[in-house]
């Protein structure tokens, strides 16, 4: 299925986040920058056309920052989309900054986040944004406990403004959620999470009976070798590509997983988006869930 290139996104159901009903296949903004996620990508025009493409196939769904780049990702997507369609939904995160050397760095002051919101606004050419994602630093490269009581504080008081319509939380605990919660409704839970990556099982789980919705980074991401060996064979055996099966896997592994794969190709957009097509049979949903006890021995 890997040279499919007609689809329907309608296929892989639907979720709510807040007020908003998306389809389940989305669309990562990230790899629309330049090497690193920083500064312009080396064909402009090839990255407006891939998110035209994306709309054109269906997606209603985009997740940016204004750090990738930082602001060339925003600022392409409004080359590219501006006036949005109403029922598009753009879902952005604050609360880090790119150093001179393309380092990621914490950016979690009051000042920051309200800084980091208007840049938003500003580059993406909105009134409003639907979804905020507070990004919290207090682990760069994973979730570590610490509380974002002030943070989220700061996005509920831009969100009483009207600068932000819901507000969701990325590298988190579910402490940390559960202290956001206090604080105003938490639409979404960005987190990493794939075949080789679980820790967040029983999270999902929970998220999922409370109708909230969980979108997970780096769906390829943590496999060694052998690993990734499990996934091609089955991939091969589907006549589908890796990501396709990785992508089919988190789409049934619970209803409110949402996806935003992303791709500076035309070709592996549709790729990707045909991903939702694919229904993984029980012998390979077996296999591929031994890829994470291949991973812990």
């Amino acid at each position: 299925m890997s040279d499919q290139s007609t689809f329907d996104l309608a296929k892989s159901g639907t979720f709510k986040m807040g007020s908003h009903t998306v389809k389940r296949i989305g669309y990562g903004a990230m790899q629309l920058a330049g090497p690193g996620v920083f500064g312009p990508p080396k064909d402009r025009a090839a990255a407006v056309a891939v998110l035209r493409a994306a709309i054109e196939a269906g997606v209603d769904h985009i997740d940016t920052s204004d750090f990738y780049g930082p602001h060339v990702t925003n600022q392409i997507i409004r080359e590219a989309l501006h006036p949005y369609s109403d029922d598009l939904t753009i879902v952005t995160k604050v609360s880090a900054k790119r150093g001179p050397n393309a380092e990621w760095l914490p950016a979690m002051s009051k000042e920051e986040l309200i800084a980091a919101v208007h840049d938003n606004l500003r580059n993406l050419g909105l009134d409003v944004i639907d979804i905020v994602n507070f990004r919290s630093m207090h682990g760069i490269h994973g979730p570590a406990e610490g509380s974002i009581e002030e943070q989220v504080t700061v996005l509920a008081d831009l969100q009483r403004q009207g600068l932000i319509r819901h507000i969701g939380v990325s590298n988190v605990t579910p402490t940390q959620i559960a202290e956001a919660r206090k604080i105003t409704e938490i639409v979404c839970v960005q987190n990493q999470y794939n075949l080789a990556h679980r820790e967040d099982d029983a999270f999902i789980d929970q998220l999922a009976a409370e109708g909230t919705a969980y979108v997970p980074f780096f769906p390829l991401g943590g496999f060694s070798p052998l690993q990734s060996s499990t996934l091609s064979d089955v991939a091969a055996r589907l006549n589908a590509t890796p990501m396709q099966v990785a992508l089919a896997w988190l789409l049934q592994r619970s209803p409110n997983i949402l996806l935003i794969p992303g791709t500076s190709s035309l070709g592996h957009l549709k790729e990707n988006l045909a991903a939702g097509e694919l229904k993984l049979p029980e012998d390979a949903l077996s296999e591929l869930d031994g890829i994470a006890g291949k991973k812990a021995a």
